[in-house]
C-alpha cells in the first residue's frame, strides 16, 4: 500500500521458540560427536583428578612442614633411607613358620629313591628341594633299618627326637637337620649347598652308625 508516495509494508512478526524447546535443541546439537572429538577419555579424567588431589596434598604438606617444599623432600628422602637401611639390615621378609607339617608326601618311596631325587635336584641347583629329599632319605633309611617305626604323618622334628633314642651321639645333628627341613619347607628359607652338604654328610654317617639298641643309660 502506498500513501503520498510512501510505500508501507507490513512488518513480518519475529519467529519465537519456546525456552524449553530451544534448550533441548541446543543440548541435542551439542551432544553430537563432532563437538567431543577432543574430550579427554574417562581414564584421563580420573588421572587428572588424581594428580590434582596429589598436588593439593603435597601443597598442604609442604605448607605444614618446616622449610616448605625443601623440608618435605628432605623428610621423604630420610624415610626412604630409613626403609632401605632396615631392608638391608633385616633382609627380605620371610614367611614365619606356621607349624610343622608332615615329612613325607603321598606315596611310599625308598631311601634310595629319595637320595636319587636329592642328588638330581642338587645337580640342577634346586637346593631347597634337594634339602627336603635328603632329609626324607635320612628318615626313610632309619625306618628301613627298623630304628624308627614307619608312621604316617610324622614330622621332621618328631623323627629326629625319636631317632635320637637309638643314635644319641647324633642327636644334635638330627635336630639341626629337622630344623633345616622346616626352615626351607615352611619358613620361607631358601636351601643352599652348605645346608645340603651337611644333610648329605649326616645321611652317609648314619648309614655306618651303630645304634644303641638298649637305649641311653641314665
Amino acid at each position: 500500500m502506498s500513501t503520498g508516495g510512501l510505500i508501507i509494508t507490513a512488518a513480518t512478526p519475529p519467529v519465537t521458540t519456546p525456552r524449553d524447546a530451544a534448550r533441548e535443541a541446543a543440548e541435542r546439537e551439542l551432544s553430537k560427536p563432532l563437538y567431543h572429538q577432543n574430550d579427554p577419555s574417562p581414564l584421563q579424567r580420573v588421572l587428572d583428578r588424581l594428580w590434582d588431589w596429589l598436588g593439593d596434598f603435597f601443597d598442604r604438606a609442604a605448607g605444614s612442614t618446616p622449610g616448605g617444599t625443601v623440608g618435605l623432600v628432605a623428610v621423604v628422602l630420610l624415610a626412604i633411607a630409613a626403609i632401605g637401611a632396615l631392608w638391608w639390615r633385616l633382609g627380605t621378609p620371610r614367611r614365619a613358620v606356621t607349624g610343622a607339617g608332615t615329612l613325607f608326601e603321598a606315596g611310599a618311596r625308598t631311601a634310595a629313591d629319595h637320595r636319587a631325587a636329592a642328588d638330581a635336584h642338587a645337580a640342577a641347583g634346586r637346593w631347597t628341594e634337594a634339602v627336603q629329599e635328603r632329609m626324607r632319605a635320612v628318615v626313610r633309611s632309619l625306618e628301613e633299618r627298623t630304628l624308627l617305626d614307619p608312621r604316617p604323618g610324622r614330622t621332621a622334628d618328631e623323627a629326629a627326637a625319636e631317632a635320637a633314642h637309638s643314635l644319641p651321639h647324633h642327636a644334635d645333628e638330627l635336630r639341626a637337620a629337622a630344623h633345616a627341613f622346616d626352615d626351607v619347607t615352611y619358613g620361607g628359607r631358601t636351601g643352599d649347598p652348605d645346608i645340603y652338604g651337611r644333610l648329605r654328610t649326616l645321611d652317609l654317617t648314619l648309614e655306618r652308625a651303630t645304634p644303641l639298641l638298649t637305649g641311653p643309660t641314665a
